[in-house]
């Protein structure tokens, strides 16, 4: 183990960024899959295939929203809200997981010149009161 591993100290358990928003890309892709075949079941007359009902599915989770095709009746509407702040969430997640790696990369490059001076501040420091305690006594 590195001193870096070590000064981390136990390692973390749960989802790593990456992880998790690979998992909200899958959720979200089988949500628009199921939205799409249910907009179709529900209201085949603006949705007269499945394909359409996943179009617009997928326009409305990336919350793109072309307005070619709209559902009409209150419980389309009500999957649009859902689908609606499920492509909010995606999008954020997404954003936040791009960020940390960039976040992460950096400090890997310049972390290491930073901790080697923090250190050498230190070392000489040390010595500094070293010096002081023995000229002082």
């Amino acid at each position: 183990m590195d001193r870096r591993e070590q000064s981390l100290g136990p390692r973390r358990k749960g989802l790593r960024p990456r992880d998790a928003a690979y998992l909200i890309i899958a959720v979200w892709l089988l949500a628009v899959i199921a939205f799409g075949v249910i907009e179709h079941l529900l209201d085949d007359q603006t949705f007269p295939t499945v394909w359409l009902g996943m179009w617009w599915a997928l326009q409305t989770v990336t919350t793109v929203g072309y307005g070619d095709v709209v559902p009409q009746d209150t419980v389309g509407r009500a999957i649009a809200s859902i689908l609606l702040l499920g492509g909010l969430s995606l999008l954020s997640v997404i954003t936040a997981t791009i960020t940390s790696n960039f976040v992460a990369r950096a400090e890997r490059l310049h972390g290491d010149d930073a901790e080697r001076q923090l250190v050498d501040e230190v070392r000489k420091l040390r010595e500094e009161v070293e010096r002081l305690r023995v000229d002082g006594r």
